[in-house]
Formats: C-alpha cells, structure tokens, sequence
C-alpha cells in the first residue's frame, strides 16, 4: 500500500480523496491555489503546498508544479479526482517516468478512450453499439455537410476532444449545419486546443444512462450499476439517480454485459465510467464515451452499491485485487444527486461565486453532504460552480424522492444564489416523480416558463 498520496485536484473530490487516504492510513498531501487556501481540503490534509494563481491554468492544469510538489513532499501516488488533469495521457506518463504511481488506468488506455472518435472506433470494434455516424474525424466543413447528408439530419456534431458539454451541437436541419458545425469546432479549439469534430445521428428524446466499473490487475472486472443522469442542461448534470426508472431488466444486463466485455477487451484498470443513451422506447442502446476516472456523481453507486469507490481505486492502484465485497456486490434501495451549484437558476444560471454568510447542511437517516465549503467561505470565480453535492438514499424511489424534497427544504445557504430552488420544482415535478424525463426535459421546462411569464 502507498504510504503518502498527493492529491491533484481542489474541491469536494479532493477532501473526499484525503478522508479516503486518513481512513486507509495513508499520508494526504494537498495542492491548492492562492485562491484555494481556505478550503476545507488544505485545511484537512496532512500536508499542503501552493502550486500558484488563482486561475486553474496557472495552478491544477499545470503538471510540472504538481509533480514537484510530489517529489518534495515525497508522495509515492497522485490521485487526480475529476476534471484538471484527471484523463490527461501525457501527466499519467510524467507520473510513470517520475515513478510515482498515477491512481488510475494506463496511459495508453486514457489516450485510447479519452478521445472520443478513438473509443467510438474501439467500442465499434468490439462489438458495442454505437449510434449511426462518421468513421473518422471531418476534413473540413464541406466534408462534414456531406456527410450529415449521408447520415441524414438531426445530426449531433461532436469534438473528439469535447468534454463537459463543451464542443457540442445539434443541427437539426441542413440549414443550420455550418453555422453549428463552426461554433463546436471554434468552442473546442479554444478550451480544449483541438477543433476536430466528428458526426452521430442525433437520438431524439434520448436518456443518458451510465455504468460504473472498476478493474483490477488480477483479471477481476465488475460493473456496479447504473445511474441516470438524464436531468440535465446544456449537457451539464443537475440530479442524477440510480438505479434508473427506465431501464428494464432485459436491457440493465445486456447494457451491465456490455460494459464489462469492453473493459476487458481494452485492457482496462482502476475505475471507470462507460456511458450510453437509450431511446425514448428504451429499446436500445448506444455507447457515447468512456470516462477514464471517477465520476462527480459516484456517490450514488457507493450508497446503493455499499461499496467506497475512492478506496477501491486506491487499493487497485497499489496492485491489490478488488474488495470481495466489491466482486459479488448487490444493490440495496435507490439513491438521488443534486449537484447544489454556486448558480441563479433564474437568471440562466449566472455563476454567483461570492461569500457565503451562512451555511447549513441537511442530516438525518439516508442524507450524505460531500462539500470542502462552510460559512464565511468564499467561492472562488476561477473554478466550476459546484459547491456540494446533496446524496440520499431510500429505500425505494418513493422514499428516496420525499427524502430529498425534506433535505433541499433544509438546505440554507446564504450569501450567495445556488440552483436548489430550481432543483426543488423538479423534484416536486409529476414528471420527475413518474420517472418521465429524458435528457431534454429541463431545456423544455425552461422554455415553457419563460413563455408563461412572457404572456403574464
């Protein structure tokens, strides 16, 4: 086992991370920004070093400063978290050649699946379902029309070095395609420093459905179910749910079937998530991407689950097999998400990063709080806007629903905006109660209530 890990990343996941290193008897080291220095992961881990500006580009994106902070520290691992540098090939080969350990899958796996068009290729060649699309990347735009009108319209045009959202658009008609297929291409040349962009029939009304899995050196590779997050916007999760009220029983094996030959046949280790859409008929399934790290949302496997994934990744990572409860796991009840953001809901989701005057964290059976903030924290405006993220677990899905309605009630934060009313409405939704949502319905939802409030 590593006797002290860095921890590359800020946030919730980091303290989770250094909680998971005090609990495994592990030696935490934390890098943090200027504008970090008051979180709650500097302040809990063993050790702490500076690693620069506020502005992510100047600190967590900067792999030269975290390995130095490792080498002075004497860390013996890097846990990257979410985000930054987590599915950057190039820092898993500096921590190789450094010989420090990179608590994650190999290099060569993360550059296979990372780019979008590869694992599109790769999932393709082994035999898992992927929606209708190009066989490569665009030479230019008058080959991508072309191919849009090859594939036929709706179309969803896709960076291969997309993420988050970003580098994504739907062009529903012929019409619209260039001006689309130029705003994706300029988006992810400017966040992600590559325009290239790929095709896929868009699904109409699809769900976004993912499976966790986690594999060992030893040949022992396990799925541990699925979550929802159809409750989205703009591509960004807002509450994610697990098990889905979608799938049927037929579809969750084939769907948990397919997830674990893939991991196999690519060779993969550590923890992972392969996500798909679902038709709205929820008939079939596509594969969409894999995500060669832990998911913000992973706390709605371990509670239904019963497993700690952050752990778990650790222990693979130092050669051990995976947990025997991890192997022949059951789940147990239902759990639900909501990622609580520093956001106006109703002034499009402005951030509102700021000082937070008062701060009080719902508790009682089945709810779990993950957050490095408190009162008279400041959110920083350098970062995503996530503050928290509220957990719950019933049960059944009934359960867990009033369980998160009680919870959202007595979540008071103070001083600045944060999306939780906006989360309120949907959980007291028909819709949502029913577990009638794709991954459409907050887009649909907004745009009904501003032509209400247009008409009053």
């Amino acid at each position: 086992m590593f006797s002290k890990v860095l921890v590359a990343n800020r946030g919730e996941i980091a303290l989770r991370i250094i909680r998971a290193c005090r609990e495994l008897g592990i030696v935490s080291v934390a890098v943090y920004s200027e504008a970090d220095v008051d979180s709650l992961h500097v302040q809990l881990a063993d050790e702490a070093v500076c690693i620069g500006p506020g502005p992510s580009k100047d600190s967590y994106l900067k792999p030269d400063r975290i390995i130095a902070a490792a080498e002075v520290t004497e860390a013996d691992a890097i846990h990257p978290g979410y985000g930054f540098l987590s599915e950057n090939p190039r820092f898993a080969e500096i921590c190789e050649s450094c010989k420090i350990k990179f608590i994650g899958p190999s290099a060569e796996v993360i550059r296979a699946m990372g780019d979008k068009n590869t694992a599109r290729a790769t999932a393709t060649r082994h035999g898992v379902p992927v929606t209708p699309g190009t066989d490569g990347l665009m030479g230019g735009e008058d080959e991508a029309l072309a191919e849009a009108r090859r594939i036929g319209f709706p179309v969803m045009i896709k960076a291969t070095a997309g993420g988050g959202g970003k580098g994504m658009r739907p062009a529903l008609s012929e019409g619209e395609f260039l001006d689309q297929y130029r705003a994706a291409s300029n988006e992810a040349q400017a966040v992600f420093g590559n325009g290239d962009c790929y095709l896929e029939k868009l699904v109409l009304n699809p769900h976004h459905i993912e499976f966790q899995v986690v594999a060992d050196s030893h040949g022992n590779v396990v799925h541990l179910g699925e979550r929802d997050c159809s409750m989205q916007r703009r591509n960004q999760k807002i509450i994610e749910e697990g098990p889905s009220p979608l799938l049927s029983p037929q579809l969750r094996e084939a769907m948990g079937e397919a997830s674990v030959e893939l991991v196999k046949k690519i060779g993969y280790e550590n923890a992972g998530t392969i996500e798909y859409l679902v038709d709205e008929a929820a008939e079939n399934f596509y594969f969409m991407e894999m995500n060669t790290r832990i998911q913000v949302e992973h706390p709605i496997t371990e509670e239904v689950m019963g497993c700690e994934l952050i752990k778990e990744q650790i222990r693979v990572a130092a050669g051990e097999p995976l947990s025997s409860h991890v192997r022949d796991v059951r789940p147990r009840g239902h759990s639900i998400e909501c990622r609580i953001n520093a956001e106006d809901p109703y002034n499009n989701f402005a951030p509102s990063p700021g000082h937070i005057s008062m701060w009080y964290a719902p508790g009682g059976k089945g709810v779990r709080v993950d957050t490095h903030v408190y009162a008279g924290y400041t959110v920083p405006p350098y970062y995503d806007s996530m503050i928290a993220k509220l957990i719950v677990t019933g049960a059944r899905r009934d359960v867990a629903i009033a369980r998160m309605r009680r919870a959202l009630s007595e979540f008071m934060i103070r001083g600045i905006k944060t999306t939780i009313p906006f989360q309120q409405v949907i959980v007291d939704h028909p819709d949502f109660i029913a577990g009638n949502y794709d991954i459409g319905w907050v887009e649909r939802y907004l745009k009904e209530r501003s032509s209400e409030a247009t008409a009053e």
